[in-house]
């Protein structure tokens, strides 16, 4: 477990696993490997392997303690799932509840769920088996709140053409939440409380969001998956493989950057490895890391 506070808000940090997910030509394919050994300062050796060339991120879910409520955001990949074309989250078996339980947050303790998106690694723990091929919400009192945009998206019953693993993410992650009448289907901006507050920021995913915290003075975004390495700060207009909508992701990561940057919020992404979250300032025309958030103090 690793706080900051900020305000009047707790965030815990919860890293269920970290390590090398691939190759870095593949996660941010536009960026070829001239950007990454001219940012080799800013993405070594947290980010990036040099002699491997892999990118390194994190699942974590984060814990805010705020107006006396205790809200997750994103809740990674989950036991037991069947993603056979995502090796990396099929079947994973890990500890996650108790690494909550570790940071003093029981199931029954949550109040919120927030999924700033839904794809697979963002709304796994949302459910837990409760026998063969069943599902139930993971955490009993809490509310689940969902981009309207993305239940959309990625419904079966919406008559588009998915990959097996979205339907399956859906029907294990999603719906069960949905049936159990815990979930919140909303677009374009909902208020969680007086600290925190959902936006819309499609791209990424038709209904990809940010949580932004403003708290006595202080602030911070929750990005999700907005940036996946610091790379993208350097260069902005470089998706990830995962993004959906590029030039909408592109334009996205810029005015959240910018609004950041002009504001002094701190950058959450979900999942960045090492310390985690950062601030951003403009230079040059660009944009660049002021700091890095004290977690791995």
């Amino acid at each position: 477990m690793r706080s900051i506070i900020l305000g009047e808000v707790e965030i815990i940090r919860v890293v269920e696993w970290e390590g090398s997910f691939g190759s870095a030509r593949r996660i941010v394919p536009g960026a070829g490997i001239e950007t990454w050994e001219a940012n080799e300062e800013l993405l070594a050796p947290h980010f990036w392997d040099r002699g491997s060339d892999e990118w390194i991120g994190a699942l974590q879910t984060w814990v805010l303690r705020s107006a006396g409520r205790t809200v997750l955001v994103d809740t990674n990949v989950g036991n037991g799932r069947e993603r056979p074309s995502m090796p990396a989250f099929h079947h994973r078996n890990t500890d996650f509840l108790g690494q909550l339980a570790a940071a003093g947050v029981r199931p029954e303790d949550v109040d919120v769920v927030v999924n700033t998106h839904l794809h697979a690694d963002h709304v796994g723990w949302n459910t837990v088996a409760e026998g063969p091929g069943a599902w139930r919400p993971a955490f009993p009192n809490a509310t689940y709140l969902m981009p309207a945009a993305d239940h959309a998206h990625f419904d079966p019953g919406n008559g588009r053409a998915l990959r097996p693993d979205d339907v399956a993410l859906f029907e294990d992650s999603v719906a069960p939440v949905v049936r159990a009448g815990q979930a919140v289907l909303w677009e374009g901006e909902y208020r969680i409380d007086e600290h925190l507050v959902l936006e819309a920021a499609p791209g990424h995913t038709p209904g990809s969001s940010v949580l932004r915290l403003d708290s006595g003075g202080e602030r911070a975004v929750f990005v999700g998956d907005l940036l996946h390495s610091p790379v993208q700060i350097a260069e902005p207009a470089h998706n990830s493989c995962f993004c959906e909508d590029a030039a909408g992701a592109a334009a996205t990561r810029r005015r959240v950057l910018g609004r950041a940057a002009d504001e002094r919020e701190l950058v959450v992404p979900a999942h960045f490895g090492g310390p985690g979250a950062f601030e951003v300032r403009r230079e040059a025309g660009r944009f660049a890391v002021r700091n890095w958030a004290p977690y791995t103090a």
